[in-house]
């Protein structure tokens, strides 16, 4: 998986939070969790699956927590991340809205939210407009990843939720 433009997008500085949220670890995960460490930052994790597993050793300083029904919601703190990136999740969850949601809450100010999904599973343009319905501003899909459709929006200070 060629990693170098969806890197391009994360601009991390020291103390920042990131948080990934997918039913599976994979490369973007490992690629995000290094450039974290790279910056002194804090890589999160949300795993989506009935069963906790060990996940491999080079993850060991992330903070994961296993979500174990598509139902449920993943936990997190208000303004605590820089960063939220949903991968493999937002089709399957039971409430896509749920989760943006609890992504504009924990979201700092001006932070972005990124959508992945494999390519052709969902309808970009829908999910824009979801985006702006929960005060996302300026989604745009990017092709930066093969095999995946991603939309990256921004939630603005002051726009929307009051957070």
């Amino acid at each position: 998986m060629q990693l170098d433009q969806f890197l391009e997008l994360f601009h991390p500085l020291p103390g920042n939070h990131y948080i990934q949220i997918t039913t599976k670890p994979d490369a973007t995960t490992l690629a995000l969790y290094k450039k974290m460490q790279d910056v002194e930052g804090e890589f999160r994790l949300a795993i989506y699956n009935e069963e906790e597993y060990e996940l491999e050793s080079a993850l060991d300083g992330a903070k994961v927590q296993f979500v174990k029904s598509l139902k449920h919601p993943f936990r997190s703190l208000p303004r605590d991340n820089d960063i939220v990136v949903f991968k493999d999740i937002f089709t399957q969850h039971a409430n896509p809205e749920l989760l943006l949601r609890i992504a504009y809450t924990t979201l700092a100010n001006t932070a972005d939210i990124i959508i992945m999904e494999k390519k052709g599973s969902f309808d970009i343009e829908a999910t824009k407009a979801l985006l702006e319905k929960f005060e996302f501003r300026a989604p745009n899909a990017i092709d930066v990843l093969d095999g995946y459709d991603l939309i990256m929006a921004k939630k603005m200070h002051m726009w929307g939720n009051g957070l």
